[in-house]
């Protein structure tokens, strides 16, 4: 067998036992729903005076496709902005942006923590500037959203779904 400059395997072969090479590649990023809601607007059109509290909800889904190694994942953001004294909100923003993956080589005891924390972290900085720029257009100032801690989200996620069920 010939060897190459770098002495690697001319065909690629893998060597034996090696793990298979994982490939990844984000092929899409999409907005699948938006929706802005400025409450002071339907009201007397004043900005009220007050510390505003602005409550952020996260959740995933994931789905494979039917292509071959494709996955759908798509994060749901829900951000309601109240005043802090009187509760009267201010703003509300839903948000459901996708991606679309492809995703070969990972085994697949693999594949579920991949989907549901690498690939929302991936595309979160993309949906944070899109929230960020409908609150901004929306006559407050913009939000830009912490780092999301989508390890810490799956393993909540997993203790729910691991926790004994109440007994009725």
């Amino acid at each position: 067998m010939a060897a190459t400059g770098n002495g690697a395997d001319p065909q690629g072969a893998a060597a034996p036992g090696a793990q298979p090479q994982v490939k990844f590649q984000v092929l899409a990023q999409f907005v699948r729903d938006l929706s802005f809601e400025n409450a002071v607007v339907r009201g007397a059109g004043v900005m009220p005076q007050g510390q505003p509290d602005i409550q952020v909800q996260v959740s995933l889904d994931a789905k494979k496709r039917e292509a071959d190694g494709h996955y759908e994942v798509i994060s749901k953001y829900k951000v309601e902005s109240k005043i802090k004294d009187t509760g009267q909100t201010l703003y509300l923003v839903e948000l459901e942006y996708g991606g679309i993956f492809l995703i070969e080589g990972l085994p697949q005891d693999q594949m579920h923590p991949f989907l549901l924390i690498e690939c929302p972290r991936i595309v979160f900085p993309f949906a944070r500037r899109i929230i960020a720029d409908v609150t901004r257009d929306g006559g407050f100032p913009p939000l830009n959203l912490d780092m999301i801690d989508f390890m810490g989200m799956y393993r909540q996620q997993l203790t729910r779904q691991q926790a004994p069920a109440p007994q009725a």
